[in-house]
């Protein structure tokens, strides 16, 4: 490609200040376009046979020992061990309902992903329960990877021996950053002792891959402190990292702050900052012998490293979400479950599947979804698209591959559509250049 006028063209201006509302998109169309109008979609869909794709699993553990002030996810920090157990049995009665539905029945798990709040908050017996009834009710015989997300502090040797045991194969701690300040100032639970103890005793138990969660542009973080972190992480030597550039949606406690302050900028570095941070990151982590694989993360073996919840969810597989507000995706339907602890308790206690808003996209919205999604990894394959959709990428969507060519974003080297590093830096508002028209401006969330 090359530009269309003689004078450089210049992109949009970057967003310079952090203002509330999401950023990442996580997927498409935008959430705000699925409705409970639409729950009959997956009930039909689940009476279906299966069509070839592989299987995941998500669970959403809902429990945290404190809420971050950045957290926008559904958690609790107020339940006792019996609302706890009671959680777990309605997880379970829900798989069991799926089970018997012809959509999965007999389907074999090929990822799993235990997600919060933080999973590691179940005490050792909670999570025997949990995950020896899941594995009753869904085959894990041929599973290729689960994923356990952790916080530090809630982890001992004898807990992580447990994890160990169910058969989790990709461990992620959500480190985050590693100063006590920094980290108390943003909510985060634990502290720098607790994320070396918990490391060192994952390394002794033989996790086959272990992940470490950075943010970029924490509450008071500096460039000093960040530069420290990713010293910090190199020295550690995960098989992978993952870094996210923090925002601001509506639900966390920042924003509540910015709201009653009347303040429409968030006290956090501005988008430049954060970029440039990431960048450092990616550079010394390349340095260290890491290979950047998506605009969030580093491997440090490609050969042995994956994120298959990842790849294969990006690639259309279908995801049986289970849990308060998880998200699923069932034969090219999706849905979200109900947002509340009880509604959810209920719905499941009375045998009825919890879901509370659903949506099918079309064979053009899925294409779009998957091409978007997989733009993150930094490069895609057109004759994959033109495969599996029968759409000519490059002809579909000549008009923004050429702008983000103009923009100095992007280039098409005959199969592969690619970006480079400042355009993989900021890839989430590159994005809506390839949404439909009615999706571009609307609320993601």
């Amino acid at each position: 490609m090359s530009a269309t006028t003689e004078q450089p063209v210049q992109a949009p201006p970057l967003e310079k200040k952090t203002t509330a509302g999401n950023y990442f998109v996580s997927n498409y169309p935008p959430f705000s376009f699925w409705k409970p109008e639409f729950v009959p979609d997956v009930v039909q869909s689940l009476e279906r046979p299966p069509k070839p794709a592989p299987l995941g699993v998500y669970l959403h553990i809902p429990f945290c020992r404190k809420r971050c002030h950045f957290c926008y996810f559904k958690v609790y920090t107020d339940k006792d061990s019996s609302s706890i157990r009671a959680y777990i049995d309605a997880a379970l009665q829900e798989l069991s309902i799926y089970a018997k539905k012809p959509v999965i029945g007999g389907r074999p798990a090929n990822f799993v992903y235990f997600g919060g709040g933080t999973p590691s908050y179940l005490s050792v017996d909670q999570l025997k329960h949990l995950t020896e009834g899941m594995k009753q009710l869904i085959p894990w015989t041929g599973v290729e990877e689960v994923t356990f997300e952790c916080e530090p502090g809630t982890l001992t040797e004898h807990k992580l021996a447990a994890i160990r045991d169910m058969g989790v194969t990709r461990l992620s701690l959500g480190v985050e950053n590693f100063d006590d300040h920094i980290l108390e100032i943003n909510g985060r639970a634990h502290h720098s002792k607790e994320i070396a103890r918990a490391y060192a005793f994952a390394r002794q138990l033989g996790f086959p891959q272990i992940n470490v969660d950075l943010i970029a542009g924490m509450v008071e973080e500096t460039d000093a402190n960040w530069k420290e972190c990713v010293r910090k992480v190199i020295e550690m030597s995960p098989d992978s990292v993952t870094i996210y550039q923090m925002e601001i949606p509506y639900n966390t406690t920042i924003y509540q702050q910015m709201k009653s302050a009347g303040k429409l900028v968030a006290p956090v570095a501005d988008w430049e900052i954060k970029r440039s941070w990431v960048a450092y990151a990616f550079g010394e982590l390349e340095k260290a012998g890491y290979t950047i694989g998506s605009a969030y993360t580093a491997v440090k073996d490609k050969s042995k490293t994956r994120f298959l919840y990842r790849d294969r969810l990006w690639a259309g597989a279908d995801l049986l979400g289970l849990g308060v507000a998880s998200f699923g995706h069932l034969q090219g339907t999706h849905y979200q479950n109900q947002h509340d602890f009880d509604p959810y308790v209920k719905a499941v206690q009375a045998g009825q599947l919890p879901i509370y808003r659903a949506m099918t996209p079309t064979a053009d919205e899925r294409f779009i979804r998957e091409f978007v999604l997989q733009l993150k990894l930094g490069q895609v394959s057109c004759n994959y698209f033109n495969n599996k959709f029968g759409v000519d990428v490059k002809q579909r969507f000549a008009e923004p591959l050429q702008r983000l060519s103009d923009w100095g974003f992007a280039a098409v080297n005959g199969d592969t559509i690619q970006l480079n590093r400042d355009g993989l830096l900021q890839v989430d508002r590159l994005l809506h250049e390839f949404f439909l028209p009615q999706h571009r401006n609307a609320r993601y969330a």
